[in-house]
């Protein structure tokens, strides 16, 4: 990569001549304590480092010049740059665990936006489609719904907050909720919870983050800033577009059947046994585990539900941690039968077992999928439910 500059280590003697540290600084073999303790100018490197560490466009952008006479408009402080940003105007309805009333209806400018938006027949029709889901099932991920009908994600963003409100913390965090549902009240919800599970990669499971056939979300250096220009532009949409049910595939004249241009695979929601996730780290409902085993875990105390707590919900202690380390069981198998001259060293245990421990790997894998999808289920971040809040607030 480059360098932001070179720093040398240089100091200015008594007569202005500059001199090098260079082997005052640098170790070359083990030294005693003294080494340490003798005196020597400071030689601070900066607090911090940028993050591009390759050559960017940079578009500085002049001062706006005004006419003499001129005065800036009255603002309210909480929204100046550098301090906060106005809110995005979708109007969600947040709820934390331990909230003790939840909402039973949408904000009234989460209603004006989406009959102002819903114009044509296509969006009604995904409104109905997205009450019937709601009437099934009371808890939903964004990705979920996105797998089941097919709707531009600018018009999913205002149509969520109509129907449903958005869980923060506890098992059914990142989850969106009908209104009027609660499901700390409700043991039969604990099918509904969430389970974090993120594949499980280091050289202890005989194969490292780049040798895992599940590639990474997204880069390190994969993102983009304000001043920077994207190199491959999408296509963009306008609010015509979106008022005529259109999107970006309609615009660009694509083939794809309306009926599924925006649909995500079952496979970004639906964890089955002999299929490897599509990412590394996924969010998974459990009723969406389509594991015998894995539901027999979850079942365990079916019945003798008595409390719901933040950390389990209505499951008991430590159910997170057995189907985590299940579900890598399962896709080790899957990788080793796919790639077994990566386990030709791998250790076993006692019991003949393969040995687990949690940890993860944030390389990118370079191969890529055979098949992609038009709409990823995350733009921008590793973590869901990082990359969903930020579209509300």
């Amino acid at each position: 990569g480059m360098s932001d500059f070179q720093y040398l280590a240089m100091h200015s003697g008594p007569d202005g001549k500059p001199t090098s540290m260079y082997d005052k600084v640098l170790m070359l073999k083990p030294e005693k304590e003294e080494f340490f303790n003798r005196e020597l100018p400071l030689y601070i490197p900066p607090p911090i480092f940028s993050r591009l560490d390759t050559p960017i466009d940079y578009f500085y952008r002049p001062d706006i010049q005004h006419r003499e006479g001129y005065n800036n408009p009255q603002v309210s402080g909480e929204n100046l740059i550098g301090l906060s940003r106005a809110r995005r105007p979708h109007n969600a309805i947040f709820v934390n665990f331990d909230d003790e009333e939840i909402p039973t209806k949408p904000l009234d400018a989460a209603v004006q936006t989406w009959k102002k938006m819903c114009t044509n027949p296509v969006d009604k029709k995904v409104e109905e489609e997205l009450r019937k889901l709601f009437e099934v099932r009371p808890v939903w991920s964004r990705n979920a719904v996105k797998a089941n009908i097919s709707v531009h994600p600018d018009k999913l963003k205002l149509l969520l907050p109509y129907l449903a409100y958005y869980m923060l913390t506890g098992p059914w965090r990142s989850l969106w909720v009908r209104f009027g549902y609660d499901p700390r009240k409700h043991p039969e919800a604990k099918i509904y919870q969430v389970l974090d599970f993120r594949i499980r990669c280091g050289m202890k499971y005989g194969y490292a983050p780049n040798d895992m056939p599940v590639k990474a979300k997204r880069s390190t250096y994969n993102y983009s800033l304000p001043i920077t220009v994207k190199k491959q532009a999408s296509h963009t949409v306008s609010v015509h577009d979106l008022k005529q049910g259109l999107g970006t595939s309609a615009a660009a004249g694509t083939k794809k059947p309306a009926c599924s241009r925006y649909k995500l695979k079952e496979s970004i929601y639906i964890f089955r046994e002999g299929a490897l996730p599509p990412y590394r780290q996924m969010f998974y409902q459990l009723c969406d585990l389509n594991v015998e085993s894995l539901q027999k875990i979850i079942r365990r105390n079916d019945g003798a539900e008595s409390e719901c707590t933040e950390r389990d919900g209505w499951c008991l202690p430590k159910t997170s941690d057995d189907l985590r380390d299940t579900m890598s069981l399962m896709i080790k198998q899957i990788i080793r039968s796919t790639r077994p001259a990566l386990f030709s060293n791998t250790t076993s245990s006692e019991d003949g077992k393969e040995q687990l421990a949690y940890e993860t790997g944030e390389d990118e894998d370079d191969e890529e999928e055979e098949e992609e999808e038009d709409f990823k289920p995350s733009d921008g971040s590793e973590n869901e439910m990082e990359t969903e809040i930020l579209d509300y607030v």
